[in-house]
């Protein structure tokens, strides 16, 4: 008997914190939101209980867009956007600080509602799971709305679904009818849904990438599948070629990975001396660079992503501080690394001498980058050493 068809779902919580944040700030439905301010975005409360909102254009400081809502998006706003390019774009957006225990509470609770449906789940992160329903009894169509079912009533918050024969098309499926959607695929849908697709649409196809297809000519998914192998290989390599005409075939043989990555990574140095945040600002500044590609190495050699950067910081006097980030997806460069832990750094009174620095990467999960296409960037930073070490 042969085995069946398998039937491979990627789940998609929809705008996710931005969501979270509507949960409680119900009056802001249907209004731009941006995620992000700190602090300084927290609203106000009146004698009379009326809230008063911060609104972008008031925003001053070097921060990034956490989340927006869809209607922040439709006006340019999207997440890892610098705070005042985005309010360039929507200065009238409601602005609000992001509330990191909260979403990992829903986060919890949406993966056990459906871990209530389909045991057979694979995290790759704070808002999306991949789901094996292949010897889940039911149709398949019913089954998604089910999953759809037990989400919104564990949470109150929508999700986009997508059910294919594989993890490739799954993740592809899951964008194509957001917000709260609903996507069955076949191979039967592979050209009429699938290679009209951008390139870039392909998870594994990065910028770079993206711009050496489209100078070959290549800009959809189906002029891959219409290229030559042999044209490919020429310009790609052969590892790289082989990966992008198996993805232009819809072709993808991962199995759903359900077993555990390790909880955290982290890297730290204790100084040989105490280092001032000012007078050794330039060596505090390589340190901490050195410290995030480290790390980074670390996560790259396990194929992993980090969706929570934290950093620690022991002063002189041995009181010792943390601060953490999460981001909306996961990363493994180094860029995004201090990035990330620069965000945390922002949030520490650097008023006396550093005895010891760490960074520490959690919330992991295996790469999301589909058939295991090959990194083409690998990170290039340069720090301005009059700068902060932040």
């Amino acid at each position: 008997m042969s085995a069946p068809t398998r039937r491979i779902a990627h789940l998609d919580m929809d705008a996710f914190f931005a969501s979270v944040e509507l949960l409680r700030y119900p009056e802001l439905r249907g209004q731009a939101v941006v995620v992000g301010g700190g602090h300084r975005a927290t609203p106000t409360v009146d004698e009379n209980g009326t809230r008063h909102f911060v609104r972008l254009r008031e925003y001053t400081g070097r921060g990034v867009v956490t989340t927006s809502t869809y209607e922040a998006r439709k006006l340019g706003v999207f997440s890892a956007m610098g705070m005042m390019k985005a309010a360039q774009l929507a200065p009238d957006a409601i602005l609000l600080p992001s509330n990191f225990d909260s979403y990992r509470h829903y986060s919890e609770l949406f993966k056990d509602a459906v871990a209530s449906v389909a045991p057979r789940i694979e995290n790759r992160g704070i808002d999306e799971i991949y789901i094996d329903l292949t010897d889940v009894p039911g149709e398949t169509r019913t089954l998604a709305q089910r999953i759809k079912r037990v989400v919104a009533d564990a949470t109150g918050l929508t999700c986009s679904i997508a059910v294919a024969p594989n993890k490739l098309l799954a993740k592809i499926g899951s964008e194509l009818d957001k917000p709260d959607g609903l996507t069955i695929l076949s191979m039967d849908d592979l050209e009429p849904r699938i290679w009209p697709l951008a390139a870039k649409k392909v998870n594994g196809i990065g910028p770079k990438a993206n711009d050496r297809l489209a100078a070959l000519g290549i800009h959809t998914v189906g002029d891959i599948a219409a290229a030559d192998p042999a044209f490919l290989q020429e310009h790609f390599g052969l590892s790289y070629a082989s990966w992008l005409t198996r993805i232009s075939a819809g072709i993808d043989e991962r199995e759903i990975e359900t077993e555990s990555v390790p909880r955290s990574k982290s890297r730290e140095t204790t100084f040989s001396r105490d280092l001032h945040p000012r007078r050794d600002r330039a060596e505090l500044s390589e340190r901490f660079t050195a410290l995030c590609m480290r790390l980074a190495e670390d996560l790259e050699r396990r194929n992993l992503t980090s969706a929570c950067i934290s950093i620690k910081v022991r002063f002189s006097d041995f009181h010792t501080v943390t601060r953490d980030h999460t981001l909306e997806r996961g990363v493994a460069d180094g860029a995004s690394i201090r990035r990330a832990a620069t965000e945390c750094l922002k949030r520490v009174t650097l008023d006396r001498s550093i005895r010891l620095l760490g960074v520490k990467a959690s919330a992991l999960s295996e790469q999301s980058i589909d058939g295991g296409a090959p990194k083409w960037v690998q990170a290039e930073i340069q720090f301005d050493a009059s700068a902060d070490i932040g």
